[in-house]
């Protein structure tokens, strides 16, 4: 079986990284999987798409162990982990329109009305950074099976014209279920799902922008 080096560590975590410090074949196309969990969702993804390339960013040890040791059992070298904090990978740190389609599937939702701020689709720096990291007419695809956190979501995206929401047939590509996917439809709960497009581009980055990111990344609040 071929020896794959699933874990990547970036050269520098303070400049924007390129296609080819991620993968040995920077020209297929590149997903990612943002708080990729325990990597069963990347690593079978990863397998059906030989092609493309699979990058999860995960911000606890456990995981991201257990994620790098299911890409190494099955020697998938399309497939690697990050190990870093989501918003600030997403923000700052992955290549400008590199990245084909982002998954964000069933992420913490924070339900207590007070906690609403620390979910990811709040912060600004990961909505101004899918934009940024996102191909033309490249995905973000979104799974939760929290009702609150879904329609949230869905708020917060109309609001940004250079996205738009299309269908998502279950049979139009292969999508795994995730861990929790699995678990919340074994006590019965609905998976809600939307995907968009990216159809325009409205962002610009700037000094300032980047050194915000960095800023707010560093503070206790910020999860994945």
């Amino acid at each position: 079986m071929t020896q794959v080096d699933a874990i990547f560590v970036p050269p520098d975590y303070f400049r924007e990284l390129r296609k080819d410090e991620l993968f040995a074949d920077p020209g297929r196309p590149l997903e990612i999987d943002i708080g990729c969990g325990d990597g069963s969702f990347l690593q079978q993804l990863a397998a059906c798409h030989p092609e493309r390339n699979f990058l999860g960013v995960e911000r606890l040890l456990g995981r991201v162990d257990k994620t790098a040791r299911r890409i190494e059992r099955t020697g998938l070298a399309n497939a690697r982990v990050l190990r870093l904090e989501s918003s600030y990978s997403v923000g700052w740190l992955l290549p400008t329109r590199g990245v084909s389609r982002a998954h964000l599937l069933c992420p913490d939702p924070w339900p207590k009305k007070a906690h609403r701020k620390h979910r990811i689709i709040n912060h600004p720096e990961f909505i101004d950074g899918l934009e940024r990291i996102l191909e033309p007419d490249g995905e973000f695809l979104l799974k939760s099976d929290d009702a609150d956190f879904f329609e949230n979501a869905l708020e917060v995206i109309a609001e940004r014209p250079a996205f738009t929401r299309i269908e998502w047939h279950e049979d139009e590509f292969p999508c795994p279920q995730t861990a929790f996917e699995k678990q919340w439809i074994a006590i019965g709960r609905i998976i809600n799902r939307a995907r968009w497009r990216l159809t325009a581009n409205t962002f610009r980055q700037t000094p300032s922008y980047a050194w915000r990111i960095f800023c707010d990344s560093s503070r206790s609040d910020c999860v994945s």
